[in-house]
């Protein structure tokens, strides 16, 4: 199965900042949006951390259109009742598994109701200590042919004791296969594109079918993949030269 022509892999990682720097007309034709975009468009960013204002793509229940949203990284879940602890709880929400998200509380109606893509121009993996790489080296996964990432994902609206609305999201993620298996055990679902329709319809509420959607068997076809300067570890550092590719030596091993 291929993304646009392109054979491109499913699955996930516990995926901690990822780039977006496409501004909202770019996303309008990339990804076929007929129906609202934001009135202010959001930055471009190549180090997006939690709780950092992102773009999204839903489908309007009303309309039926498919609209470009912006949604603040990491679900808030509902029982939350105090700004403070409400956003400080998005940095422990910013993924979800794939094999429970159906069932968790904080997931689980988002994922039957409120499902989006999450275009990303590439993100960011930290190798651990089970790979062959030295532990804590990033690198930066995107597509060979310059699109977007569309990466599965989920939305929630919370709102405050002040009545304030916090649209929310979070990035759907699976076992680590193929050529980032050595680098994280998890990486972000990568949604088909003829699954778009199927996956933001909000009328579509059949679980089965809806985790059928986020399995495919072409893994890491049309990815590149490579370390980048631990600059990226730092928030406070935001520009393009965070996602260029530099040397490593020997791959390390704990064998």
């Amino acid at each position: 199965m291929r993304f646009s022509g392109l054979p491109i892999m499913r699955a996930l990682t516990m995926c901690g900042r990822f780039a977006q720097s496409k501004m909202d007309d770019a996303l309008v034709e990339e990804f076929g949006i007929t129906g609202s975009v934001p009135d202010s468009p959001l930055p471009a960013s190549w180090n997006i951390a939690p709780s950092k204002e992102i773009f999204i793509v839903r489908e309007n229940l009303d309309s039926g259109l498919r609209d470009l949203a912006t949604a603040s990284w990491g679900i808030i879940g509902p029982w939350y009742k105090d700004m403070l602890q409400a956003k400080s709880s998005q940095s422990h929400a910013i993924n979800a598994r794939c094999e429970s998200v159906f069932e968790k509380p904080t997931f689980r109606d988002s994922f039957r109701k409120r499902r989006c893509l999450i275009p990303a121009d590439g993100y960011y993996e930290w190798a651990t200590a089970l790979g062959k790489y030295k532990p804590k080296q990033p690198f930066f996964i995107s597509r060979q042919d310059g699109l977007s990432l569309p990466l599965a994902g989920i939305w929630s609206s919370w709102t405050s004791p002040e009545g304030e609305i916090i649209e929310t999201a979070a990035i759907i993620t699976h076992e680590a296969i193929g050529l980032l298996a050595p680098i994280h055990n998890r990486m972000p679902v990568f949604m088909l594109k003829d699954r778009w329709s199927t996956w933001l319809d909000p009328r579509n509420r059949e679980i089965e079918g809806l985790r059928a959607l986020l399995e495919y068997s072409d893994l890491d076809d049309g990815l590149q993949v490579h370390a980048v300067s631990d600059s990226v570890n730092a928030v406070r550092n935001d520009a393009p030269y965070l996602t260029d590719p530099i040397l490593l030596g020997d791959p390390e091993t704990l064998f």
